[in-house]
């Protein structure tokens, strides 16, 4: 028996990468989610264990060798009736206004009101508020296969690495270039999806200092295993100092580097641009980075007037969306599409109606 307990040590040691970063997050935010998920399993615990031990000891109080009194006109009891229905009742409460709590107090979108628990973003100070402090604004694209961080305010974008100073709020603005992704940073918030042609947002903020992982919790195809990034909180002048060297760098993100760049790709190393095209991340949402294509704002904008109608029809086509083409795929075959509506006396000489159909 010992040798064979012995035999199985080895396999414990595989634990040992093992991080349960969920129960031990760095950020308030995802402290508060841990400290609901805690809450949420010790209530129902609760009833959970009660029964279990239950269990156990009718088994053994009236197994078949016990003199257990035996009553067979047993059939109601008060105090056990109140038990076996105003616990679980309870609890169904208590859950219930912790969802409802959480649901608002933790929605991603929401700016945060506090650091930590004990630290307020503003708090009031000789009878006046303290100035909010304003957050870093993180946007986040996501790729085959690699995640692309652009820091609007500071003007750089970086690979697969996003800094961040501890103790400062930050709101991320997520959306995607392909394919349906998600964006999770155990350590700091819960996940947020990143989609084409839309925006989400989450607020979040990093208390501790030091490197945590990010990654995609979606799968979205052949290199989704590698597509990795790291996080990192820094203390002091670390994220000035990290910005100040992505500046130095030099490199350039315009669209024309971007539409190079958004090519599908594994395990991209962590890297900078020292320079960002303003208006990128803003093409990237209405996914029209290759300027002959429309801006998805503008062709709503067209759409809530009506539409282009007929003499619009060259607009339409070059609406075609040629992503498969930069993504490695084979262009897109030819649709059929109306260009104009017609009677056949305007062709044949006849009456009625018929539709002119082009390829």
């Amino acid at each position: 028996m010992n040798r064979r307990f012995l035999a199985l040590l080895p396999l414990f040691a595989l634990l040992g990468g093992c991080q349960a970063v969920l129960l031990s997050p760095s950020g308030d935010v995802a402290l508060q989610q841990r400290n609901l998920m805690l809450i949420s399993t010790g209530l129902m615990l609760t009833v959970i264990l009660p029964v279990m031990a239950l269990t156990v000891f009718f088994a053994w109080r009236y197994r078949a060798s016990a003199k257990a009194e035996y009553d067979p006109d047993w059939n109601h009891s008060l105090p056990l009736e109140v038990v076996i229905w105003a616990v679980p009742l309870l609890i169904i409460v208590i859950l219930g206004a912790l969802t409802w709590m959480g649901t608002h107090l933790l929605d991603p979108y929401r700016p945060l009101n506090r650091i930590s628990a004990t630290a307020p973003i503003a708090t009031p100070q000789g009878g006046e508020a303290q100035v909010r402090k304003q957050p870093l604004v993180i946007q986040v694209v996501a790729l085959d296969w690699k995640w692309l961080f652009l820091y609007p305010q500071q003007g750089i974008a970086s690979v697969n690495e996003v800094v961040a100073p501890v103790n400062q709020p930050i709101e991320f603005r997520i959306t995607a270039s392909s394919v349906m992704n998600s964006l999770f940073i155990p350590a700091l918030a819960g996940q947020i999806y990143a989609m084409p042609g839309m925006q989400t947002k989450l607020n979040a903020v990093i208390n501790h200092a030091g490197d945590f992982e990010g990654f995609s919790a979606n799968y979205s195809g052949e290199g989704f295993s590698g597509m990795r990034f790291r996080f990192r909180g820094v203390e002091g002048n670390g994220f000035e100092d990290w910005v100040k060297a992505a500046r130095d760098k030099g490199d350039k993100l315009g669209r024309e580097e971007y539409l190079v760049f958004e090519r599908p790709s594994e395990r991209e190393p962590a890297r900078q641009f020292g320079s960002v095209a303003p208006d990128l991340y803003d093409a990237i949402l209405n996914m029209c980075v290759d300027r002959a294509k429309m801006c998805m704002r503008d062709m709503m904008a067209m759409d809530a007037k009506g539409g282009g109608g007929k003499e619009g029809i060259s607009t339409v086509m070059a609406l075609e969306y040629d992503k498969s083409v930069r993504r490695g795929g084979a262009p897109l075959p030819p649709r059929p599409f109306v260009t104009a509506i017609c009677t056949p006396a305007d062709v044949y000489g006849k009456g009625g109606v018929t539709a002119q159909v082009a390829n």
